[in-house]
């Protein structure tokens, strides 16, 4: 299963945290982010697909004009 959004292709990010100690920064393992994805049905052709939540609470945003 595919981890990006269908309507905007959000994908993963990788980020490199930064903690500090002892008043350095101290070097720590990278991790990888993904989007918040949800199911969600399209009301134009009724199937469900997989979108990030930004673009979620955007289509409501439309909808309601």
């Amino acid at each position: 299963m595919n981890k990006n959004c269908a309507i905007c292709g959000k994908t993963s990010t990788l980020i490199t945290p930064r903690n500090k100690l002892r008043g350095k920064y101290n070097p720590t393992a990278k991790k990888r982010k993904y989007p918040n994805l949800q199911w969600v049905l399209l009301s134009s052709d009724k199937s469900r697909v997989r979108a990030c939540a930004k673009c979620i609470k955007a289509m409501a945003k439309t909808k309601k004009k």
